[in-house]
């Protein structure tokens, strides 16, 4: 499936920007079952100073904004191709080790509630992890419901259980932190989903991988209920969403701030070899 993205993100600042630094982590990964045709990025009041390859392999792009400045605006725009691999990514790569995705974050921590909601489950049988894994995933879908506005880039999976609502973040820390405390390695994925009822949509996508004996990292989006298929494209992955942000920065002046998301994916259509005659007549 051929996928076309465009991802609009807009800063307004209340007041002139003396100087601000932002790291994007918005470019699409090469990895097991998709390919980038083409992917482009562009700023308005603002310019590159670098890009690099962090320890997750996510493409890193710093910007810098330009002093004076009270909007600033990022545009990404291109083609993704994806193969239904099951929601299965493969053996791990990466700069880290596998057991660095055994330690808990801040955000993933279990407390008393979800301490509570793992022993529901018991302990994953030997060979029966990805039976363990699929369960957890409904398990936190029935008790966390899906509901946005009530919680932030900040809030705990701990806190989500507790107010028993949140959205796919929440959803896929939550995940990530019952994994890890049966012993499965697991990360949290942010990206994107091309919807089947609209085009438009204000925000990015996130759900969560575990490794799994034999078939390596396999993906779970908690908040559909399914395994990631060719509607899925992974930009970052990380212990936690700080770690995949898509824009995370620092500015000095102008720090109150509007921020709006414009996201836009659907499918590309193929073009016959007749039609693609015709249109050359």
């Amino acid at each position: 499936m051929k996928l076309s993205i465009r991802h609009t993100t807009k800063y307004v600042f209340k007041e002139p920007v003396v100087h601000a630094l932002q790291r994007l982590r918005l470019t699409p990964k090469e990895t097991q079952g998709q390919t980038i045709l083409k992917w482009d990025m562009s700023y308005d009041n603002a310019h590159t100073e670098l890009e690099y390859e962090d320890q997750h392999h996510n493409t890193v792009t710093l910007i810098s904004v330009e002093s004076g400045v009270s909007e600033v605006t990022v545009t990404c725009t291109g083609s993704v191709e994806t193969e239904d691999e099951g929601g299965v990514i493969g053996r791990h790569s990466g700069h880290l080790p596998l057991w660095s995705f055994l330690g808990q974050t801040k955000l993933t921590k279990p407390g008393v509630k979800m301490r509570a909601l793992i022993r529901e489950l018991g302990a994953p049988q030997d060979g029966a992890r990805l039976e363990y894994l699929h369960t957890l995933s409904r398990t936190i879908a029935e008790q966390v419901t899906y509901q946005t506005g009530t919680t932030g880039v900040t809030t705990t999976a701990e806190e989500a259980v507790a107010s028993a609502q949140g959205v796919c973040q929440d959803h896929a820390h939550i995940f990530i932190g019952a994994a890890r405390a049966a012993g499965i390695p697991a990360r949290y994925i942010s990206g994107y989903l091309m919807m089947n009822d609209r085009i438009d949509q204000e925000a990015t996508h996130a759900w969560a991988e575990a490794h799994v004996d034999g078939l390596g990292w396999v993906g779970f989006d908690i908040s559909n209920g399914i395994s990631p298929d060719p509607r899925y494209v992974r930009v970052a992955t990380g212990r936690d969403y700080r770690d995949a942000a898509p824009i995370t920065g620092i500015s000095f002046g102008g720090s109150e701030q509007i921020l709006t998301v414009d996201i836009a994916v659907e499918q590309q259509q193929e073009i016959q070899p007749e039609q693609q005659d015709q249109q050359q007549q």
